[in-house]
């Protein structure tokens, strides 16, 4: 990856909508030689995708909470992540190592909705115990970041 392959991807984080052609002419190189190396970029994993990006808050939900989860004995792992899709105020998830198992952002309305989360996730999906933290706000340091390591 290159110093052009790099500005392309800014460009792209910046606004995924722009044109080849735009963003040729902001690297000076032609729509076409673009678009290989943004297809080269997706065929090498670097860009996954792209996507909208959308507001919880906006939406109606603007109790964000992080929680730590540890599952209860011999609940499988897999099991507890595909159940995850049941449970639509679970934004993303990750697994952990250390003293919890996963640590998953859950998004509500109000804690009467995070109270019923928190139930369904400890009677259906393995829960043994849940820490949450509430969000007060989001420090976006964007995902160009790591393209100046």
């Amino acid at each position: 990856m290159d110093a052009i392959d790099r500005a392309l991807l800014r460009l792209l984080i910046a606004d995924a909508r722009t044109t080849y052609h735009d963003l040729g002419a902001s690297v000076r190189l032609s729509a076409n030689t673009v678009s290989d190396r943004v297809r080269r970029l997706r065929a090498s994993g670097v860009l996954r995708g792209y996507r909208a990006e959308l507001d919880p808050a906006a939406l109606g939900r603007t109790l964000m909470m992080v929680s730590d989860i540890r599952l209860r004995d011999g609940w499988d792992r897999s099991e507890f992540e595909r159940g995850l899709a049941r449970v639509p105020q679970v934004v993303s998830g990750s697994r952990l190592t250390g003293e919890y198992d996963f640590l998953l952002r859950i998004a509500c309305v109000d804690a009467s909705e995070f109270e019923m989360v928190v139930d369904t996730l400890k009677r259906d999906h393995g829960v043994r115990e849940l820490r949450s933290r509430l969000v007060l706000h989001e420090l976006d340091l964007g995902p160009d970041r790591l393209l100046d390591l």
